[in-house]
This record gives structure tokens, C-alpha cells and sequence, in this order.
């Protein structure tokens, strides 16, 4: 197992300790009107062990700047780390709580703050003496905080319902140390429990299994199961809920809650259904899902019992339905198993894609039982071929689900392609094992590599295994196995060769070439793919229709003949990227297409208006020009956003005057990274953070 405290990115000594629970007393105030940011105002309660052989005089922390440490104070021994109190003193405005600690009956302790990196600092606590081995301490940090880059304070302009404001913490990476002094380390992992009172008129929810509303405004909460700092999350707003499950409601501002009902009522639960028929039992209570205003800047975040989501999702026709697949799949696969440092990232996504794909299939259609899915991963598509595996691959059409996966992975591989195209393939960030240097921020390190040569290592063993359902189960115990564990990637690959002896006994870590040595730690493209050919069948007739449609001269007789009603949004999206790669087409072809397939011209699946988009501005149509105007107002996504300013700044000169003048319109409901963003593509001065 990985050597707790490893981790660069942290300055704390969570080597040194055993963190058993976290408990957050927190009063929420919003700002006034223009006034920047809110304020989060309370306490940070840590019940701790301390571990054998770990120094024990001082504590070390996790902090921020923008993070105010009013007082540190050991608790009476025996304690309750999660009582349902506010914190002492000052910071609840006079207003202690019976049942409290005494402030007499606190044990002040000595802090110092001591500079780390630009994303941290150290709270160095001192103990009136070392701990020994063994025994447990209760810490109270009182603290204030609220404008650091894990905690979102939205002004109502940048909400859906532009009426009240709103305020979230986005975690991962290193983020949560601007939330609470924290072991902000994946590599740690414990309970957590909060009480936090909020204005009337607001919501507030957390990534917890349970949730209950008190007097006088406040929200109390617990995670019974143990979590890395990173997935501790809090939202504060206008929100409503609407059941679509059994274990499943939506959370959203009220004019987004019924479109967010009627998107994913009943979907959720058949897609948790298929992730533990494959990967055991969904270990987290409820599935939630909480659209978050547009001016979020992502697609998903995996918190665990309430994803944080783009409303893009919201297509009103359930197109982008299964895009929350992932997010599911990271229940097992991040969250219940964790990367114990961000420079083995790909532990989360890489099988995370595996397992999204995995269930795509089996959602949307699977082969015959009798039929594995393995020939998928029986060749190599490029630099090396292997031995077939005896198996005739059916057609398509038995299996539109695996079809359909494949064309998804198919646009998975050209992002990764792009990238490395972009960095060259030898950059160190290109490799799955990255040596993240202290004082390097890991959000500085993230790009397409750990998701896609990730979910291409996790095929190639599962072609070693050479049988799905085999591979399949192997995918259960590894989850058993190190369930509530924080791993690395030679844990992971010693218990894969534990599990399959006879494959350790052919030396398949070491096949030349295809060595996990290599795999891990050599930059570059991954030195296997699984055949991705089952595509096929949706990829070549959009190919073709993308043909047709870049020619001189229309033949609109065989263009007609094309149904593309059918096509699902991934063959759209595929035909549009094939579109936008042949732009500019000739004089007159887009406008014709634009009025001849309105379910992408006029569409609301932000995938599909992206491209759109794009290809409006490759082709310089200013007729539709509108169009992008529109998207853009409409959300605030990073993915959306940027590649729209850089492809309207590489325009014309009507395109650079629509830049400036969408953002102009705009900037005010972006978050301030994509703010930022934007300026540098437009050339404008950025502040320093």
C-alpha cells in the first residue's frame, strides 16, 4: 500500500497521523451586492490518531492565504468530534451553543504559518507535548474563509434564475485547503460531518449520506463512509429537489428543476443497476445529482452522493443523459478506490473510462452472452499486432451498444491525439506515472493522458486476460480489495498479476515493448489500442455524408437518401467533427446544410452547438453568427467557452468584433479562471490572482 504523507503536493504530515474524522461547524454569509466575496466563518474539528513511530510534537496542515486561522485548541479528551454545534467565541457573532466546550475548557495551542507553494502554505500547530504512540487528540481550528480558489461565491447574474446568489467548493485537486485546514492529500481518507447555517431563503447541500434540515437555518450532515479531503463539497442556494429514483433526486434552481426531472427521471437508477452487476455493490446510499448554475466552468464533479453537473446536460430530449455515466462510474473507480498521489491520476480515470465504456455497452446493448467482448482488445490498430483470439467478430448491428461505445472512444482517442500533436508526444506529461516536483501545482499536469492511454492500458489487461467476464470479475475483487484505499499503480498491478498467477508466471509485465515499466513511465503513444473497428458502422456513413457535403457540387439526390434522424448524439458529433476538419467548405454548402438537418443547426445539446459553432466560424457564416452569440450567453463551461473566443480571435475581423462584444456582454456571469482564460486569448490584461 502507498506510504501515507508521499505526496509533494501536500505540506502536511499526514504521515505522521491517522485522521479518523473531520467535522465542519460553518456560518455561511453571502456578500453584500458587489461586495466580492462571501465569507465562510466556523470551525474545522480533527479527531485524531497518532501513528506508530510518527513525530508527534507538532502537526502540520494544509492551509491557504486566503484562509484566516483565528485560534487552535485541544478538546477535553472524550469529546464528540461531530457535535451539532457552531463554534465558540467571535466567530458566531456571541451566539455559543449549550453544549459546547467552555472556551475555558480549550486548551490553547501555538500556530505558525509557513510558506509552501503559490497554491498552500503550512499550519504548523504545536502540542504541549509529543503525542505517543497510539493516542488520540481532538483539534478545534477556529477559521475564516471565502475568496480562495476552492471556494465559488456566484453573484445572481451567474445563476440560471438571476435572482439570489450562490456558492460552492470545488476540491479537487489541492483546492479544499482554501475551504479548511485539511490533510489535503488524496493519500488520506476519513469521515466527515458538518452543521452549517445559511441565510434564509437558501439550501444548503454536501457530498454526504445523510442530510437533515434543523431550525433557524441550518443543514446538518454526515459521510459515513471514508473520503479523501478532495471530495468534501458544499453548496449554498437557491435550490429544490425532485425525486427520479429510488435512490435518486435532482437538486437545481427552481426554473431548472423541471427540465432537470424530466431529463433524468428514471435514467439514473438503470445506469447504477449495471455499474454493480459489473463492479459490485454502489457502497455511497444515494445517487444525487446537483445542476449547478451556468457559469459553472465543468462538466462534472464526482462527489461522492451528489455529482456537481453543467446544466449543458439539460438537452431536453436526453441526449447528453449518459454523458453522467462517468460520474457514476468514478463511485467505484476514484472515490471508493483513489489514486494516492495526482502523479497516478490515471488510477481514476483511466479506469474510470474503462468502466464508463463497459457500461455504456451493456446499457445500450451488449453482444450475446456466449460472444465476448474481448475481441474488442484482440489487435492493435497501430505499431503492433496480436494474435486473434479465435473469435469471428459478429456485425454491428447485434450490437449497437458496443458499436456505439466505440464511436464515443473513437472522438476519446482523436482528443488524445490532438494533445499530443499539440505537445509532442515525448512530454513528461505524456507518461501515466508523472513525478510531480514540489512547488508544482497538479492542476498545472492535468490533460487527456490519464483518461485515454489510461483507458488503454486498462484494455490491454483486459486483452492479457483475454476474457470479459473474467476480466469483469477481476474488476470486482480489485474494487473489494482496496475499497476505502487510497493505492498506487504497483499495488494495483501486483494484485492484477496476484489475481491471474498464470499471466505473472508468462512474464506479461515485461512483454518487449509492452513492458507496465513502459507503460507507466514512458512519454509518448500508448503502445497498444484496442480496436475500436465496431464503430464502423456509424463512423463510415457519417464519413461519407461529411464527403458528400464538402464537394464542389452538392448531389443532393444521395445527400436526401441519408436518414440521419436516428443517429445518436455521438454520430452527430462525429459527423459535424468531420465537418469542421473539411471546412471551409465551398460557397453556399453550409447554409444548405444548416437548413437541411435543423435537429443540429437549431439543436440545444451543447456538444452538437459547440461544433456548430465551430463550424460556423470556419466558414465564416455571419448570417448565424447569432448562434454563438447565444451559446455563449447561455453557459459558462471552460470546454464550451475557449475554443469558441480562440476560433472567433483566429477569424476575420467580424469574428474578433464578436469576441469582443460577447465578452464584454459576458464576463460578468464567468468564473473568474475562464474569465482569465478568455482575456489571454483576446489579449487583454489579466490581474494577478
Amino acid at each position: 500500500m502507498a506510504a501515507l504523507g508521499g505526496d509533494t503536493a501536500s505540506a502536511s504530515s499526514a504521515g505522521a497521523w491517522s485522521l479518523r474524522h473531520v467535522h465542519l461547524s460553518l456560518r455561511v454569509a453571502f456578500p453584500a451586492a458587489g461586495a466580492g466575496a462571501g465569507r465562510l466563518r466556523g470551525s474545522a474539528r480533527l479527531e485524531l490518531l497518532r501513528a506508530r513511530g510518527g513525530a508527534g510534537g507538532q502537526l502540520r496542515l494544509d492551509t491557504h492565504r486566503s484562509v484566516s486561522v483565528r485560534r487552535a485548541a485541544l478538546l477535553p479528551p472524550g469529546t464528540p468530534p461531530d457535535r451539532d454545534t457552531p463554534p465558540t467565541g467571535d466567530l458566531c457573532d456571541g451566539d455559543p451553543r449549550d453544549g459546547d466546550p467552555a472556551p475555558d475548557a480549550l486548551q490553547p495551542l501555538p500556530v505558525q504559518i509557513q510558506p509552501f507553494a503559490s497554491f498552500g502554505q503550512a499550519l504548523v500547530i504545536t502540542l504541549p507535548s509529543p503525542a505517543r504512540d497510539g493516542q488520540r487528540l481532538t483539534l478545534q481550528i477556529d477559521y475564516e474563509a471565502g475568496d480562495g480558489p476552492g471556494v465559488c461565491w456566484l453573484a445572481p447574474e451567474q445563476t440560471a434564475g438571476k435572482r439570489k446568489p450562490f456558492m460552492y467548493t470545488q476540491g479537487q485537486a489541492v483546492l479544499n485547503r482554501s475551504f479548511f485546514p485539511c490533510f489535503d492529500t488524496p493519500s488520506i481518507k476519513c469521515t466527515y460531518s458538518a452543521t452549517v447555517k445559511v441565510p434564509e431563503g437558501f439550501v444548503a447541500v454536501m457530498s454526504a449520506t445523510s442530510w437533515e434540515k434543523k431550525e433557524d437555518n441550518t443543514f446538518v450532515f454526515k459521510m459515513s463512509q471514508p473520503i479523501p479531503s478532495y471530495l468534501i463539497a458544499l453548496a449554498v442556494g437557491d435550490i429544490v429537489a425532485a425525486d427520479v429514483g429510488p435512490r435518486s433526486r435532482v437538486w437545481a434552481e427552481p426554473c431548472l428543476i423541471e427540465a432537470a426531472k424530466e431529463e433524468y427521471d428514471g435514467v439514473i437508477e438503470e445506469f447504477l443497476a449495471v455499474g454493480e452487476k459489473l463492479f459490485g455493490p454502489y457502497v455511497w446510499g444515494r445517487y444525487d445529482i446537483l445542476f449547478m448554475p451556468p457559469s459553472f466552468p465543468f462538466g462534472g464533479m464526482e462527489n461522492p452522493c451528489l455529482t456537481f453537473v453543467t446544466p449543458c446536460l439539460l438537452a431536453g430530449d436526453r441526449s447528453l443523459a449518459d454523458v453522467i455515466i462517468h460520474e457514476i462510474s468514478h463511485s467505484w473507480f476514484g472515490n471508493l478506490v483513489t489514486n494516492a498521489s495526482w502523479g497516478e491520476f490515471w488510477l481514476n480515470e483511466g479506469f474510470t473510462m474503462y468502466a464508463q465504456r463497459r457500461i455504456c455497452t451493456e446499457v445500450y446493448g451488449a453482444w450475446p452472452r456466449q460472444v465476448p467482448i474481448v475481441f474488442l482488445l484482440s489487435q492493435l490498430t497501430s505499431q503492433r499486432c496480436f494474435p486473434p483470439l479465435g473469435l469471428q467478430t459478429p456485425p454491428s448491428c447485434l450490437c449497437p451498444g458496443l458499436a456505439y461505445t466505440c464511436l464515443e472512444a473513437a472522438t476519446g482517442r482523436a482528443l488524445l491525439r490532438q494533445h499530443m500533436d499539440t505537445t509532442g508526444e515525448d512530454h513528461p506529461l505524456n507518461k501515466l506515472r508523472l513525478v510531480i516536483e514540489p512547488g508544482i501545482n497538479p492542476e498545472d499536469t492535468y490533460n487527456e493522458t490519464p483518461y485515454e492511454k489510461g483507458f488503454c492500458f486498462v484494455s490491454y489487461l483486459a486483452h492479457l486476460v483475454g476474457d470479459e467476464s473474467k476480466f469483469d470479475a477481476f474488476l470486482q475483487a480489485y474494487v473489494n480489495r482496496f475499497k476505502f484505499q487510497s493505492i498506487t499503480a504497483d499495488d494495483a498491478l501486483s494484485f492484477f498479476l496476484e489475481y491471474f498467477p498464470e499471466l505473472k508466471e508468462k512474464g506479461v509485465d515485461s512483454i518487449p515493448g509492452l513492458e507496465f515499466s513502459r507503460w507507466l513511465d514512458t512519454p509518448g503513444w500508448p503502445p497498444f489500442l484496442p480496436d475500436l473497428s465496431p464503430g464502423d458502422a456509424l463512423m463510415k456513413p457519417a464519413e461519407e455524408l461529411a464527403e458528400l457535403w464538402a464537394a464542389d457540387g452538392l448531389n443532393m439526390e444521395v445527400i436526401e437518401a441519408v436518414d440521419i434522424t436516428a443517429w445518436r448524439t455521438y454520430q452527430l458529433v462525429y459527423f459535424l467533427d468531420q465537418v469542421l476538419q473539411k471546412s471551409p467548405l465551398p460557397q453556399g454548402n453550409v447554409e444548405r446544410l444548416s437548413k437541411m438537418y435543423p435537429k443540429v443547426s437549431r439543436c440545444q445539446n451543447a456538444e452538437l452547438r459547440l461544433r456548430w459553432c465551430q463550424i460556423i466560424l470556419k466558414n465564416n457564416l455571419e448570417a448565424e453568427y447569432s448562434k454563438v452569440k447565444d451559446f455563449l450567453h447561455s453557459q459558462g463551461k471552460q470546454k464550451y467557452t475557449l475554443p469558441l473566443y480562440r476560433a472567433m480571435w483566429a477569424g476575420p475581423e467580424p469574428a474578433r468584433a464578436l469576441a469582443m462584444e460577447t465578452f464584454s456582454a459576458t464576463a460578468h456571469q464567468l468564473h473568474v479562471h475562464v474569465q482569465n482564460y478568455v482575456k489571454k486569448i483576446l489579449g487583454m490584461e489579466v490581474a494577478e490572482a
